[in-house]
Parts: structure tokens; C-alpha cells; sequence
């Protein structure tokens, strides 16, 4: 597999972490998820976890194992947001490499085939996690609400450099619409 091919997710969805639902886990037969914290789970000024995503958390490891994974180098921090969740963590992963991801599905007992790898980032959430073989989803990131600027300018960057590169993100993107009636797949 190629570097490039490395950057291209598994699946992307076209809103936020709370867009993972367990039908899609299902549908991909993920047992386990490792998750990226910073604009993932929260934004990157907020050290508290949102009601919203505490439901979240509690609904889907219902259905798989959750291990937060992430770069930032304050344990302070992320520990915090660990804590709230109940979840097992790493801190200062130091992804792209792919060691501290296989850690994680170590501890879950996983296979990384069975694992989907969680994240806003391209050049380090993905390629990570393309990498080591697990299933890799790309999240739109969590910004502060109260920004005047709801967006992501490294996330931006890197999606301009990957298309280049010949990514395709809209491509991959898929919406899932549930309803009691009937299940729809947008490609």
C-alpha cells in the first residue's frame, strides 16, 4: 500500500463523532474503536466531555470496546476527559506510528482488523491507522460553537494536500439515515 493510498479513510462521515451510530459499526463488523480526543471528541479549548457525548460513549460500548488515543502530551488533560468518560487511555501516541494504536487493540483483545480508528485528521488519525490495518474513519472536527469560525484550518490544509495527492474524501464520504420504516445508504 502506498503512502498516499495510506491517507485515503475507510469511511467518511459527513458530521461529527455523533454521527457514528452502532448501525454502522455493525455494518462493518467493528468490535472495538479507538478514538482520537482533540476535535474529535472536543474541541481543542475544551477539557470537559459534553453531556451529548457521554450519551454517546454509553450507548456505543454497548456494542464495542473504547480506548481514547491521542497525541496531546498532557496527560492532565486528556486524562480528564478519560476520566468522565470511564474510558481507558494513551496519551502523547505520537501517531502516525502505529504503536500505541496496536497497544490499545491489544488491551481490547482485538484483532486490528476488528478495530476502527476514530478521527478528524488525515495525516495522523487515518494514515495510523491505515497503516496498522484497522478500518478508518474520518469524523468531521469538533470546533468551540461559540467560534466565529467553524472550521479547521489544519484539517483544511490537510484535506487540500491529500486531494492533490489524489484522496478522495467526498468520494468516500456516506451518510446513514435511519428510520422505523427502512435504512438508507447515501454514497
Amino acid at each position: 500500500m502506498s503512502w498516499v493510498s495510506n491517507l485515503q479513510p475507510d469511511l467518511v462521515l459527513g458530521g461529527s463523532i455523533m454521527s457514528l451510530t452502532q448501525d454502522i459499526l455493525q455494518h462493518y463488523q467493528l468490535k472495538g474503536l479507538i478514538l482520537d480526543v482533540d476535535e474529535t471528541l472536543v474541541p481543542m479549548k475544551s477539557s470537559q466531555a459534553s453531556e451529548e457525548l457521554m450519551q454517546w460513549v454509553e450507548q456505543t460500548r454497548s456494542v464495542a470496546s473504547l480506548w481514547l488515543v491521542s497525541n496531546n502530551l498532557s496527560e492532565a488533560r486528556i486524562g480528564s476527559i478519560a476520566r468522565a468518560l470511564n474510558l481507558p487511555y494513551i496519551f502523547g501516541a505520537g501517531k502516525p506510528s502505529r504503536r500505541k494504536l496496536k497497544t490499545a487493540a491489544d488491551a481490547m483483545n482485538l484483532s486490528v482488523e476488528q478495530v476502527g480508528m476514530v478521527g478528524d485528521r488525515l495525516f495522523t488519525d487515518v494514515l495510523a491507522g491505515n497503516r496498522l490495518g484497522m478500518f478508518t474513519i474520518l469524523v468531521e472536527p469538533m470546533v468551540e460553537p461559540t467560534a466565529n469560525e467553524l472550521w479547521s484550518p489544519i484539517r483544511d490544509f490537510e484535506v487540500w494536500i491529500s486531494e492533490i495527492l489524489g484522496v478522495s474524501i467526498l468520494g468516500k464520504q456516506q451518510n446513514y439515515i435511519n428510520s422505523d420504516k427502512s435504512r438508507q445508504t447515501e454514497i
